[in-house]
């Protein structure tokens, strides 16, 4: 299978745009319920962002270097306002890397370490499918969390991403 450089950038955009929208549908949770155990794997919103952030960091860094460095999960990670104000950067890093790909580098096969340190070896396009993919499971999961308490959590599907992007081009 090959998918083109234009629809890893389209899926890139995608994720961006649902992170930038969930994160704002938490920025005004009180603590309480930003870290509300709900049992799941991650335990909380607050948790759960946490984990896909330091997923699309470590998968950028896997496709551009191989491997991530041993400092992956650092402490500042697990404040909100951190991601607030990193999440935005690493996003810009993806966007970046993505515009430079030509149309072969989607086959480029990556080799890396996973944490631990078992090697693997997945073609690009496969990576970034995956952390889209990854990352849409997670906000979902906090999206359920939002619902326990009470809250609407914002429209994240990929046809509301297409649906969005067409009336911004169209001018509609």
């Amino acid at each position: 299978m090959h998918l083109s450089t234009s629809a890893i950038q389209h899926h890139i955009e995608y994720t961006t745009w649902a992170t930038v929208r969930l994160l704002n549908a938490v920025k005004e949770l009180p603590a309480d319920e930003l870290t509300h155990d709900f049992g799941a794997a991650d335990k909380s919103v607050l948790g759960t962002l946490v984990h896909i952030f330091r997923a699309e960091r470590i998968w950028l860094t896997r496709i551009q270097e191989g491997s991530p460095a041993a400092s992956w999960a650092r402490p500042e990670d697990e404040q909100l306002s951190s991601l607030v104000t990193e999440w935005p950067h690493l996003h810009f890093r993806w966007k970046n890397w993505a515009a430079g790909l030509s149309d072969s580098d989607g086959e480029r096969v990556v080799q890396y370490a996973d944490l631990r340190g078992n090697p693997s070896a997945e073609p690009v396009w496969q990576l970034v499918l995956h952390v889209v993919n990854h990352s849409t499971h997670h906000r979902g999961q906090v999206s359920g969390f939002l619902r326990a308490l009470g809250k609407a959590p914002p429209p994240l599907d990929l046809i509301r991403f297409v649906r969005e992007s067409a009336n911004n081009t169209t001018g509609r």
